[in-house]
């Protein structure tokens, strides 16, 4: 069985070829980003990781049943007429099925758009629609399952590289299922955030009371890590007392309960430290929101040394 990427651009393919429209494109709605992971265009000039408003779209009304799968004439439905893309592209017609996770949650949409209305006979093809709209659901899904194997499969093999005081997964480790975490990212635009820590008063403890103190503190703030992340997440230390979080699947509202929950762990540990969030989005993949966050951080150290 095909893939979910060739799946989706062999049925936007066809789609766009028998329904005789510009474009057909499969789509990830995240929050309010509506993200494009394949598309067939033939005039609109959308690329894959192009992100637009999901609240915009006709894709949006849709979902919420404010509008039809398949409307010859947008122009004719008040919710489309209405939505906010129909004034900064052309769309005079108008299909869209959403694309459902195993669980019943939206995952995105397979939609088409044309600059010219229809014919009325085009709402005919409603049933090859859904089926087409309805295969590439179960094959995401399939994928995905897959994708959840890999992926312990590769924090198995990633055990060989534990930090040996702490148990976290080491610098190389980090690399490593960070390249992972990149790949998927391409694969479903599903965002992530990064989050870097560093402790604050390390080497005033490593002076003061010794080296064995300033461990005892590194291992605290490992513990309090692993409490506030969640299963799937990647917790390191990245060296020395610098740890990193990559929060897998998560956005940037999910990032800042990610680090309320670490804030508060760590206080509850008798841990002082700064720390820079990063969310990916259109423009910055999992290894830019690493620097943004290592460079966040830091910024945050300055602020508390000048107070």
């Amino acid at each position: 069985m095909d893939g979910f990427e060739s799946a989706s651009n062999k049925a936007l393919a066809f789609l766009r070829r028998k329904l005789g429209f510009q474009m057909c494109m499969v789509t990830r709605t995240e929050g309010n980003d509506w993200a494009v992971i394949h598309r067939d265009d033939q005039g609109y000039g959308v690329a894959p990781g192009d992100v637009f408003n999901w609240g915009d779209s006709f894709c949006a009304a849709m979902v919420e049943g404010k509008g039809p799968n398949i409307a010859p004439n947008s122009n004719r439905v008040p919710a489309y007429g209405a939505a906010e893309i129909g004034r900064k592209i052309p769309i005079g017609a108008y299909i869209g099925v959403p694309l459902l996770l195993s669980d019943g949650r939206l995952f995105g949409t397979l939609c088409g758009i044309d600059p010219k209305p229809q014919p009325d006979s085009l709402a005919d093809n409603q049933d090859l629609i859904e089926l087409v709209g309805s295969m590439l659901s179960t094959i995401l899904q399939m994928e995905l399952k897959a994708d959840e194997e890999e992926r312990r499969a590769e924090r198995y093999q990633a055990q060989a590289m534990k930090d040996a005081l702490t148990g976290l997964y080491n610098r190389a480790g980090w690399d490593q299922l960070l390249v992972k975490e990149e790949a998927r990212y391409q694969r479903y635009r599903q965002s992530s955030v990064v989050i870097v820590v560093d402790l604050d008063g390390l080497k005033d403890a490593n002076d003061r009371l010794g080296h064995a103190a300033g461990d005892a503190l590194i291992k605290r703030a490992a513990t309090a890590l692993l409490k506030a992340s969640r299963a799937e997440d990647v917790v390191a230390r990245l060296g020395g007392d610098e740890f990193g979080i990559i929060g897998v699947n998560c956005d940037l509202e999910g990032g800042l309960a990610l680090c309320e929950r670490m804030k508060i762990a760590l206080e509850s540990e008798g841990v002082n430290a700064s720390y820079g969030l990063a969310a990916t989005n259109k423009t910055i993949r999992i290894s830019q929101a690493l620097a943004i966050a290592d460079q966040a951080m830091y910024q945050q150290k300055r602020q508390k040394k000048s107070a």
